[in-house]
């Protein structure tokens, strides 16, 4: 046999103890609950933080791109500027040096024809003067046969 129950002589404390129990447990609840909710906001301002990092860096690259584009293309213009001047100043010194020595040919073509022709002249006058002196017979002689 069981002995009788007898109540307690501070009946509320008992309640009050369980009260104070479900209490603990459902402020040790929000208390995680508001934890998970502010670590998962601090992540996601991470992630936000991250993704404005990752905007900011490929603006920074895009921006290092076009400067790049542009530097290139101002180069690429002044080479071409350079070269076309290149070009003209080759194509008039080239010019003038054919047209130098053209002259030059000419010159010496003309200066070779009045020699040749003087030089034929003199032939000319030698062999016209040869004959005239030495005209001969053109019988044979009689001794020579």
């Amino acid at each position: 046999m069981r002995a009788a129950r007898t109540s307690h002589p501070f009946s509320l404390y008992k309640r009050t103890n369980e009260k104070e129990a479900v209490m603990k447990i459902t402020s040790l609840i929000i208390t995680f609950t508001l934890a998970t909710a502010l670590v998962a906001l601090a992540q996601e301002g991470t992630v936000e933080e991250v993704k404005h990092g990752a905007k900011k860096a490929g603006q920074t690259v895009k921006d290092g791109v076009e400067t790049a584009g542009k530097k290139t293309k101002e180069t690429a213009e002044t080479v071409g500027e350079k070269t076309r001047e290149t070009a003209k100043t080759v194509g008039r010194k080239t010019k003038e040096t054919a047209q130098t020595v053209g002259e030059k040919t000419k010159e010496g073509a003309k200066t070779v024809y009045r020699k040749s022709k003087r030089a034929l002249n003199k032939a000319k006058a030698e062999t016209s003067g040869q004959r005239s002196t030495n005209q001969a017979p053109n019988t044979p002689a009689p001794t020579d046969r």
